[in-house]
Protein backbone atom coordinates (compact mmCIF):
# COMPACT_ATOMS: atom_id res chain seq x y z
CA UNK A 1 0.00 0.00 0.00
CA UNK A 2 0.96 3.31 -1.06
CA UNK A 3 0.04 6.00 0.95
CA UNK A 4 -0.81 9.60 0.04
CA UNK A 5 1.77 12.00 -0.06
CA UNK A 6 2.22 14.84 2.92
CA UNK A 7 0.90 17.39 0.22
CA UNK A 8 -2.13 15.40 -0.86
CA UNK A 9 -2.42 14.89 2.79
CA UNK A 10 -2.69 18.42 3.17
CA UNK A 11 -4.77 19.73 0.73
CA UNK A 12 -7.25 17.02 2.51
CA UNK A 13 -6.69 19.02 5.80
CA UNK A 14 -7.25 22.37 4.23
CA UNK A 15 -9.97 21.11 2.19
CA UNK A 16 -11.60 19.75 5.76
CA UNK A 17 -11.33 23.04 7.03
CA UNK A 18 -13.13 24.91 4.03
CA UNK A 19 -16.25 22.95 5.80
CA UNK A 20 -15.52 24.84 9.19
CA UNK A 21 -14.28 21.47 10.80
CA UNK A 22 -11.55 21.01 13.14
CA UNK A 23 -8.45 18.75 12.16
CA UNK A 24 -5.54 16.70 13.89
CA UNK A 25 -2.90 14.76 12.26
CA UNK A 26 -3.19 10.88 12.11
CA UNK A 27 0.02 8.62 12.18
CA UNK A 28 0.49 7.97 9.05
CA UNK A 29 -1.66 4.67 7.24
CA UNK A 30 -3.36 4.66 10.37
CA UNK A 31 -6.50 5.72 12.62
CA UNK A 32 -4.49 6.79 15.53
CA UNK A 33 -3.71 10.33 16.73
CA UNK A 34 -0.08 11.22 16.11
CA UNK A 35 0.25 13.20 19.13
CA UNK A 36 1.50 12.00 22.65
CA UNK A 37 -0.51 10.58 25.16
CA UNK A 38 -1.30 12.14 28.58
CA UNK A 39 1.25 9.14 30.39
CA UNK A 40 4.08 10.41 27.80
CA UNK A 41 3.32 14.10 28.39
CA UNK A 42 6.90 16.29 29.11
CA UNK A 43 4.12 19.23 30.19
CA UNK A 44 5.98 21.04 27.38
CA UNK A 45 4.87 23.22 24.26
CA UNK A 46 1.03 23.11 24.05
CA UNK A 47 0.78 21.24 27.50
CA UNK A 48 2.83 23.68 29.34
CA UNK A 49 -0.74 24.48 31.31
CA UNK A 50 -1.88 20.69 31.65
CA UNK A 51 -1.78 17.80 29.30
CA UNK A 52 -4.12 18.61 26.46
CA UNK A 53 -5.28 15.38 24.28
CA UNK A 54 -6.51 15.38 20.72
CA UNK A 55 -9.63 17.49 20.87
CA UNK A 56 -8.02 20.10 22.39
CA UNK A 57 -5.60 20.78 20.32
CA UNK A 58 -7.39 19.98 17.04
CA UNK A 59 -7.29 23.44 14.92
CA UNK A 60 -8.55 25.34 11.86
CA UNK A 61 -5.69 27.55 11.55
CA UNK A 62 -4.07 27.19 8.00
CA UNK A 63 -0.82 27.91 9.08
CA UNK A 64 -0.21 25.57 11.99
CA UNK A 65 -1.80 22.83 9.54
CA UNK A 66 0.78 23.94 7.03
CA UNK A 67 3.26 23.29 9.50
CA UNK A 68 2.17 20.25 10.97
CA UNK A 69 1.68 18.50 7.63
CA UNK A 70 4.82 19.40 6.73
CA UNK A 71 6.89 17.36 9.24
CA UNK A 72 5.11 13.64 7.23
CA UNK A 73 2.24 12.14 5.54
CA UNK A 74 -0.27 12.38 8.42
CA UNK A 75 -3.81 11.28 7.82
CA UNK A 76 -6.40 13.81 8.83
CA UNK A 77 -8.32 13.22 11.77
CA UNK A 78 -12.06 15.16 12.17
CA UNK A 79 -12.74 16.35 16.06
CA UNK A 80 -16.30 15.98 15.77
CA UNK A 81 -17.57 17.75 18.89
CA UNK A 82 -15.40 21.18 18.24
CA UNK A 83 -16.29 20.67 14.89
CA UNK A 84 -20.04 20.94 15.78
CA UNK A 85 -20.35 17.65 13.88
CA UNK A 86 -22.18 14.31 14.30
CA UNK A 87 -20.94 11.57 12.33
CA UNK A 88 -23.50 8.99 11.81
CA UNK A 89 -21.17 5.74 11.03
CA UNK A 90 -22.52 3.15 9.17
CA UNK A 91 -19.95 -0.34 9.53
CA UNK A 92 -20.08 -3.02 7.75
CA UNK A 93 -20.54 -6.63 9.32
CA UNK A 94 -17.06 -8.34 10.48
CA UNK A 95 -16.10 -10.99 8.31
CA UNK A 96 -16.70 -13.79 11.38
CA UNK A 97 -20.06 -12.75 11.58
CA UNK A 98 -22.91 -14.32 10.27
CA UNK A 99 -23.17 -14.05 6.14
CA UNK A 100 -26.85 -12.80 6.65
CA UNK A 101 -26.38 -9.72 9.23
CA UNK A 102 -27.71 -6.46 7.60
CA UNK A 103 -24.79 -3.54 7.67
CA UNK A 104 -25.32 -0.63 8.97
CA UNK A 105 -26.81 1.26 6.08
CA UNK A 106 -29.40 -1.26 5.71
CA UNK A 107 -30.48 -1.03 9.30
CA UNK A 108 -29.99 2.97 9.41
CA UNK A 109 -32.52 3.15 6.40
CA UNK A 110 -35.09 0.99 8.77
CA UNK A 111 -34.34 3.63 11.54
CA UNK A 112 -35.42 6.36 8.88
CA UNK A 113 -38.23 4.52 7.77
CA UNK A 114 -39.75 3.72 11.33
CA UNK A 115 -39.16 7.46 12.11
CA UNK A 116 -41.08 8.55 8.57
CA UNK A 117 -37.93 10.36 6.52
CA UNK A 118 -35.87 9.21 4.25
CA UNK A 119 -32.42 8.62 5.15
CA UNK A 120 -30.76 12.30 5.23
CA UNK A 121 -29.29 14.09 1.97
CA UNK A 122 -25.71 15.07 3.44
CA UNK A 123 -22.04 14.87 3.23
CA UNK A 124 -20.96 11.64 3.18
CA UNK A 125 -17.83 9.60 3.08
CA UNK A 126 -16.92 6.08 1.88
CA UNK A 127 -14.64 4.73 4.48
CA UNK A 128 -11.80 2.66 3.60
CA UNK A 129 -13.63 -1.13 5.29
CA UNK A 130 -16.80 -0.07 2.99
CA UNK A 131 -19.02 1.63 5.20
CA UNK A 132 -19.98 5.29 5.20
CA UNK A 133 -19.76 8.59 7.23
CA UNK A 134 -22.97 10.85 7.34
CA UNK A 135 -22.04 13.98 8.38
CA UNK A 136 -24.63 16.48 10.60
CA UNK A 137 -24.21 19.62 12.17
CA UNK A 138 -25.44 19.84 15.51
CA UNK A 139 -27.43 22.66 16.80
CA UNK A 140 -25.97 25.35 18.92
CA UNK A 141 -25.57 24.92 22.43
CA UNK A 142 -26.29 21.00 21.84
CA UNK A 143 -23.35 18.62 23.73
CA UNK A 144 -23.65 15.17 22.42
CA UNK A 145 -21.62 11.77 23.38
CA UNK A 146 -20.39 9.08 21.20
CA UNK A 147 -22.57 6.38 20.96
CA UNK A 148 -21.62 2.79 19.66
CA UNK A 149 -24.86 0.14 18.24
CA UNK A 150 -27.08 1.41 20.51
CA UNK A 151 -29.95 3.46 17.75
CA UNK A 152 -29.11 0.37 15.77
CA UNK A 153 -27.10 -2.85 14.94
CA UNK A 154 -23.81 -1.78 13.44
CA UNK A 155 -25.08 2.11 13.50
CA UNK A 156 -22.37 4.13 15.87
CA UNK A 157 -22.29 8.11 16.24
CA UNK A 158 -19.48 10.27 16.97
CA UNK A 159 -19.52 13.69 18.63
CA UNK A 160 -18.15 15.49 21.21
CA UNK A 161 -15.05 13.33 22.60
CA UNK A 162 -14.76 11.24 19.39
CA UNK A 163 -13.36 11.96 15.67
CA UNK A 164 -13.54 10.84 12.36
CA UNK A 165 -10.98 10.40 9.33
CA UNK A 166 -11.27 12.80 7.04
CA UNK A 167 -11.28 11.73 3.30
CA UNK A 168 -8.44 11.53 1.68
CA UNK A 169 -6.70 9.30 4.07
CA UNK A 170 -5.24 6.07 2.88
CA UNK A 171 -5.25 2.66 5.75
CA UNK A 172 -3.78 -0.66 4.73
CA UNK A 173 -7.88 -1.37 3.74
CA UNK A 174 -7.79 1.07 1.65
CA UNK A 175 -8.74 5.22 0.96
CA UNK A 176 -11.35 7.52 2.55
CA UNK A 177 -13.20 8.99 -0.05
CA UNK A 178 -16.21 11.86 -0.08
CA UNK A 179 -18.17 10.60 -3.91
CA UNK A 180 -20.07 13.77 -3.78
CA UNK A 181 -19.59 17.09 -3.19
CA UNK A 182 -22.13 17.94 -0.40
CA UNK A 183 -22.25 20.53 2.88
CA UNK A 184 -23.35 18.56 6.25
CA UNK A 185 -27.00 19.15 6.34
CA UNK A 186 -28.28 20.14 9.85
CA UNK A 187 -28.71 17.06 12.36
CA UNK A 188 -32.62 16.21 11.70
CA UNK A 189 -34.15 17.27 14.69
CA UNK A 190 -35.69 13.51 14.94
CA UNK A 191 -32.51 12.44 14.92
CA UNK A 192 -31.69 14.11 17.92
CA UNK A 193 -34.47 13.24 19.65
CA UNK A 194 -32.94 9.63 19.61
CA UNK A 195 -29.39 10.27 20.86
CA UNK A 196 -30.40 12.83 23.28
CA UNK A 197 -30.67 10.79 27.09
CA UNK A 198 -33.80 10.40 28.40
CA UNK A 199 -33.93 13.21 31.35
CA UNK A 200 -33.19 11.36 34.90
CA UNK A 201 -35.76 12.65 37.47
CA UNK A 202 -33.89 14.63 39.94
CA UNK A 203 -36.15 12.26 42.62
CA UNK A 204 -38.59 8.94 42.37
CA UNK A 205 -42.29 9.62 42.87
CA UNK A 206 -42.82 9.52 46.51
CA UNK A 207 -44.70 6.25 48.18
CA UNK A 208 -46.33 9.07 50.34
CA UNK A 209 -47.83 12.13 48.71
CA UNK A 210 -50.84 13.94 48.82
CA UNK A 211 -54.24 12.78 47.10
CA UNK A 212 -56.07 9.54 45.85
CA UNK A 213 -54.89 10.21 41.99
CA UNK A 214 -51.46 10.54 43.02
CA UNK A 215 -50.93 7.24 45.27
CA UNK A 216 -53.30 5.99 42.24
CA UNK A 217 -50.42 7.37 39.92
CA UNK A 218 -48.06 5.65 41.38
CA UNK A 219 -48.88 2.46 41.53
CA UNK A 220 -49.94 2.26 38.05
CA UNK A 221 -46.26 3.31 37.09
CA UNK A 222 -44.44 0.30 38.90
CA UNK A 223 -47.18 -2.02 37.81
CA UNK A 224 -46.96 -0.59 34.57
CA UNK A 225 -42.87 -0.79 34.62
CA UNK A 226 -42.79 -4.41 36.26
CA UNK A 227 -45.22 -5.55 32.49
CA UNK A 228 -42.62 -3.88 30.31
CA UNK A 229 -40.18 -5.68 32.13
CA UNK A 230 -41.22 -9.04 31.98
CA UNK A 231 -42.97 -8.91 28.38
CA UNK A 232 -41.85 -11.59 26.61
CA UNK A 233 -40.61 -11.57 22.76
CA UNK A 234 -43.63 -10.60 20.70
CA UNK A 235 -45.39 -8.81 23.01
CA UNK A 236 -42.40 -6.15 24.03
CA UNK A 237 -43.58 -2.95 21.99
CA UNK A 238 -47.41 -3.61 22.40
CA UNK A 239 -46.94 -3.86 26.23
CA UNK A 240 -44.70 -0.61 25.67
CA UNK A 241 -46.97 1.43 24.11
CA UNK A 242 -50.16 0.71 25.77
CA UNK A 243 -48.19 1.30 29.15
CA UNK A 244 -47.19 4.82 28.27
CA UNK A 245 -50.67 5.13 26.49
CA UNK A 246 -51.79 4.62 30.05
CA UNK A 247 -49.47 6.85 32.08
CA UNK A 248 -49.75 9.76 29.77
CA UNK A 249 -53.13 10.92 31.44
CA UNK A 250 -51.17 11.11 34.84
CA UNK A 251 -48.61 13.10 33.06
CA UNK A 252 -51.31 15.30 31.47
CA UNK A 253 -53.13 15.67 34.58
CA UNK A 254 -49.73 16.56 36.32
CA UNK A 255 -49.82 13.51 38.70
CA UNK A 256 -46.43 11.99 37.25
CA UNK A 257 -43.42 14.56 35.94
CA UNK A 258 -43.33 12.95 32.44
CA UNK A 259 -39.17 12.73 32.57
CA UNK A 260 -40.23 9.77 35.69
CA UNK A 261 -42.54 7.67 33.02
CA UNK A 262 -40.30 7.80 30.75
CA UNK A 263 -37.41 6.60 32.80
CA UNK A 264 -39.24 3.84 34.55
CA UNK A 265 -40.71 3.00 30.90
CA UNK A 266 -37.51 3.37 29.15
CA UNK A 267 -35.82 1.23 31.69
CA UNK A 268 -38.33 -1.67 31.38
CA UNK A 269 -38.34 -1.71 27.91
CA UNK A 270 -34.97 -2.01 27.41
CA UNK A 271 -35.09 -4.71 30.27
CA UNK A 272 -37.06 -6.67 28.09
CA UNK A 273 -34.54 -6.57 25.11
CA UNK A 274 -35.87 -3.61 23.24
CA UNK A 275 -33.15 -1.48 22.04
CA UNK A 276 -32.50 2.25 23.96
CA UNK A 277 -33.71 3.79 20.06
CA UNK A 278 -36.83 1.58 19.98
CA UNK A 279 -37.97 2.51 23.58
CA UNK A 280 -37.46 6.25 22.89
CA UNK A 281 -39.09 6.37 19.70
CA UNK A 282 -42.63 4.34 20.75
CA UNK A 283 -42.90 6.26 24.02
CA UNK A 284 -42.10 9.42 22.19
CA UNK A 285 -45.29 8.83 20.06
CA UNK A 286 -47.34 7.15 22.53
CA UNK A 287 -46.88 9.22 25.44
CA UNK A 288 -47.53 12.37 23.05
CA UNK A 289 -51.14 11.06 22.04
CA UNK A 290 -52.00 10.47 25.41
CA UNK A 291 -51.01 13.71 26.73
CA UNK A 292 -53.09 15.50 24.24
CA UNK A 293 -55.90 13.41 24.60
CA UNK A 294 -56.20 13.43 28.15
CA UNK A 295 -56.25 17.17 29.04
CA UNK A 296 -59.68 16.65 31.34
CA UNK A 297 -59.25 15.69 34.43
CA UNK A 298 -61.68 11.79 34.09
CA UNK A 299 -62.52 10.66 37.79
CA UNK A 300 -60.49 7.28 37.98
CA UNK A 301 -62.48 4.24 38.61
Amino acid sequence: MTYNSSSALLHAALDAVLHGWYVFPLRPGTKRPALHGETACRGTGPCAGGHRKWEDRATNDPDRIQAAWSHAPYNVGIATGPSRLVVVDLDRPKAKSSSGAPCGATTFQALCERAGHAVPDTYRTRTASGGEHLYFTAPHGLRLGNTAGTIAPLVDTRAWGGYVVAAGSTTPAGQYEAPYDRLAAPLPAWLQTILQPVPKASEAPSGVVAGQSRRYADVALTNEARNVATAQVGERETKLFRAARALGRFVAWGDLPRSVVEQALQEGGEAAGLSASECRSTLRSALDWSIAHNQSRRDAA
